[in-house]
């Protein structure tokens, strides 16, 4: 593997509709973080793999992050097509936040430094991830002096990046950063012609407001974010600022920002009925699939798959549980990285 110093900005970074060459996974490895959830995760993330690897779908690179998981999750999926077991190393999952961010036709990745989202969970291995995955991929890494993860962005395909202000612009992250300085960083590393900016993210999430959780492009020019779902959501107020800003606002071609409104799964709570940051926002897109994580109400989670199959029409929605996952801190979206075609 070869790594590059950051020049010139590259071309926009793919949509996650463009076709994958391979979806990279991370498999829950670690008794002593997940606890009692251990089993219960790596079953979820069993079940989005297999979804991932069916015919004319993904080509699945399941990381493993510590060698006494590796052999269970050899014999876990050998001989099921279209997975393949990679040896690795990580603290945790959160390969979309510490893996690297591929270019068009994955040409070549961004790599940035990873500060355990603003030092809140500094893990042995975690900043090594991109390194891993560009190694494994055969990928040359464009390095990036500026910490940020890849659940802090979404992209169109054409060069707009939807992001949060809570996010991208935190001290604990690069201290002294402005809108101006994150654009020039961001129009360097991924080709971003414009920034849409949002403003706070989900209520106790420990990403400081990803906008995977939050809002996510469908379509060029479209947005789906949630609309408060039952009685008690603890972000009806950031969904309907997240809502009101976006129609406001237009792509890098100038185009109007249409705005796709789907049910919150409601409040989901933690052992002491403390609200955690569920969101069926962290579906993940795939070839010929979408994986939208529920929480336990069948109903919303029904209507955010309707709402999802009228901008998808071509594409399998598929729900499927992250209660498990999201005790880690995340879900779907977060746990993975494409690769374009």
């Amino acid at each position: 593997m070869t790594t590059v110093s950051a020049s010139i900005a590259t071309a926009p970074i793919p949509a996650e509709w463009a076709p994958h060459r391979a979806m990279w996974v991370g498999w829950p490895s670690h008794a002593d973080l997940w606890e009692d959830n251990l089993e219960p995760a790596q079953a979820e993330v069993e079940a989005l793999v297999r979804a991932l690897a069916g015919p004319g779908r993904e080509q699945v690179r399941l990381m493993v992050g510590h060698p006494e998981a590796l052999a269970e999750a050899k014999a876990r999926f050998a001989g099921v097509a279209g997975v393949t077991v990679v040896d690795g190393r990580f603290g945790d999952i959160w390969l979309r936040d510490t893996g690297p961010i591929f270019g068009e036709g994955s040409a070549n990745a961004a790599a940035f430094r990873f500060n355990g989202w603003g030092g809140k969970y500094e893990l042995e291995h975690d900043d090594t991830v991109a390194d891993q995955i560009g190694a494994a991929s055969g990928v040359t890494l464009t390095r990036h002096d500026v910490v940020l993860e890849g659940g802090a962005l979404d992209h169109d395909g054409r060069g707009t990046i939807l992001t949060t202000r809570q996010c991208l612009l935190n001290p604990n992250r690069n201290p002294g950063w402005t809108q101006d300085l994150a654009e020039a960083a961001l129009a360097k590393a991924l080709g971003a012609r414009k920034v849409l900016w949002l403003g706070d993210g989900l209520l106790n999430d420990h990403t400081d407001g990803h906008v995977d959780n939050l809002a996510r492009f469908v379509a060029p020019g479209v947005v789906a974010c949630p609309v408060a779902w039952g009685r008690g959501d603890p972000n009806d107020d950031v969904y309907d600022a997240v809502a009101q800003a976006l129609s406001q606002m237009t792509d890098a071609d100038g185009n109007p920002i249409t705005v796709l409104r789907l049910p919150s799964p409601g409040f989901v709570g933690d052992e002491d009925e403390k609200p955690v940051p569920a969101s069926h926002m962290n579906f993940l897109i795939a070839n010929g699939a979408v994986i939208v994580p529920t929480y336990g109400d069948a109903r919303a989670a029904d209507l955010a798959c309707q709402g999802l199959a009228t901008v998808f029409p071509d594409r399998k929605i598929i729900p499927l549980p992250s209660l498990a996952i999201l005790s880690g801190g995340g879900s779907f979206h977060c746990i993975s990285q494409q690769e374009p075609e």
